[in-house]
């Protein structure tokens, strides 16, 4: 796991690293910068006119070193100082003696000219770092102003200037094509209010203290392929079907057996020994044709779910995709959540039940999954006023229900009862397509089904299917990658990460 550490644990990391190292602040600092170059000449060209806007502080000084680097590989540089009530750092001082006339420094002390930056191919944002803790204000916001009016390329060094790494931000903000980070993402990274300013985001690797890292207590991580390499549990020769569970799938209504095939196609490629799938009566030919490996139980009622089987066999139940929510279905799933004390994944037209019903979910058994878009999360929890709220939203109703919420989106969240987030960093836009959920829904329940625990299954169901769609838009794109096509690219995501160390 990727630790993502608050301002006041990275400045205490960077502390730690020079005196622990030991290394000289400036050193650190240099090494940040080469670290910044290293990036940014394998994607420039050299023709380009840079132009490079700092502040007076450590991020200045980030950047006044960046520059002087930039010059001697040979690009046409200019640098432009903003002077406002921030007293110069003493890596700042510093980086500006190295440069020595070269490359071309400006000061900017007065409210900046609309065109101040026009002539400039990339800018380079180095004016405040992650220790800002209020909105921008005048000159550097005339300056970011200046900045994001330009057609250059904007990349932000560590984080945007003007956004909050563990706030809300206001105000104006570097809207960057591209942010380099430093050694750990910042959390404000994951969030969709931040993304109009982080652009495409990456971390370089500058050295700082691993036992520190550690060592740091969070509650946010990034989870990586190697986590998932560590869940997924290889299988032994002496395996059979009943060593990895019998899964039921409750999905599919009239107009809607799509969401029932999709949920029962993904759950049969992870892997659980035996699958059955409740399905209305008029989904008994259409399952039957579709998936034979799947076993069928059939609904009394031809077009929608009123009643559950008999649910003493089954390690685990997906159930939701398509199931609508008539009042008989509202009544069968209140049927499923008294008799069945495993844990289940909950997701689509369930959640939607839910959130009208929410006396209902007390009655959800421990360490179940539940898998809501924003909107149905909102039907959950109540609306939020920014991300940050909502990510404590989400940590709170994991708490008070015991069970695992996975938030889907761009870095989809998995909170998990203990109080811990897990940001997702597979997926892709060509999954913003109805049936991704229902893939979704069939990996966990799947996985679920095996002995997996919750969290353990959230966190690699949740990295598969987006791996799914990461291969799947090589090949395809993401304007024509469908549903499908993630059932159809999970095998080769199961081995790309069994396979991966």
């Amino acid at each position: 796991m990727v630790r993502i550490l608050n301002t006041k644990q990275i400045k205490a990391l960077d502390a730690h690293t020079i005196e622990h190292e030991p290394v000289k602040s400036i050193d650190l600092m240099e090494r940040a910068c080469r670290a910044f170059v290293n990036w940014f000449v394998q994607r420039i060209d050299a023709t380009k006119k840079i132009g490079i806007v700092c502040g007076t502080g450590n991020n200045g000084g980030d950047g006044l070193g960046i520059a002087r680097m930039l010059h001697d590989w040979g690009y046409p540089v200019k640098v432009w100082i903003v002077r406002g009530l921030v007293p110069e750092s003493a890596d700042f001082k510093t980086n500006l003696e190295r440069i020595k006339g070269e490359p071309e420094i400006a000061d900017i002390i007065t409210e900046s000219d609309k065109g101040l930056f026009t002539d400039r191919d990339v800018l380079i944002d180095a004016i405040f770092g992650s220790g800002l803790s209020r909105p921008a204000d005048g000159i550097y916001a005339q300056a970011i102003r200046c900045m994001n009016e330009t057609d250059a390329m904007r990349i932000a060094v560590d984080i945007p200037s003007g956004l909050l790494a563990d706030n809300p931000s206001s105000g104006d903000i570097i809207k960057a094509h591209y942010t380099v980070s430093f050694q750990i993402p910042k959390l404000a990274f994951f969030f969709p209010h931040s993304h109009p300013f982080t652009g495409e985001w990456t971390t370089v690797d500058i050295g700082l203290h691993k036992d520190f890292i550690r060592q740091s207590e969070t509650s946010h991580f990034l989870v990586t392929a190697k986590d998932i390499t560590r869940i997924i549990r290889p299988r032994k020769r002496f395996d059979h079907k009943g060593t990895f569970g019998h899964a039921l799938i409750i999905a599919g209504g009239y107009g809607k057996m799509g969401a029932a095939l999709l949920a029962s196609a993904a759950a049969l490629r992870s892997g659980p020994g035996l699958l059955s799938v409740h399905v209305p009566k008029s989904g008994y030919t259409i399952l039957q044709t579709a998936l034979p490996e799947a076993m069928a139980s059939i609904d009394t009622h031809e077009h929608f779910f009123t009643e559950a089987p008999s649910l003493e066999k089954y390690s685990t139940i997906g159930i939701g995709p398509g199931i609508g929510q008539e009042p008989a279905t509202v009544k069968a799933l209140a049927q499923v959540l008294a008799n069945f004390k495993a844990p289940l994944v909950i997701d689509a037209d369930a959640l939607n039940i839910l959130g009208v019903n929410p006396e209902l979910m007390k009655r959800i058994p421990e360490n179940s999954i539940l898998t809501p878009h924003p909107k149905e999360f909102e039907r959950l929890a109540g609306k939020w006023d920014n991300d940050f709220q909502r990510l404590e939203k989400q940590k709170r109703l994991a708490s008070e229900l015991k069970c695992v919420v996975v938030l889907k989106g761009a870095y989809s969240s998995i909170a998990t009862p203990d109080g811990k987030v897990y940001f997702n960093p597979t997926g892709n836009p060509g999954m913003a397509k109805g049936g991704s959920g229902d893939v979704l829904t069939g990996i966990l329940t799947g996985l679920l089904a095996q002995g997996y625990s919750a969290e353990e299954t959230a966190l690699a169901g949740v990295y598969l299917h987006g791996l799914a769609g990461d291969i799947g838009s090589r090949e395809k794109g993401t304007f024509s990658l469908i549903a499908t096509d993630l059932v159809e690219f999970l095998p080769q995501s199961f081995k790309t990460v069994l396979n991966k160390f």
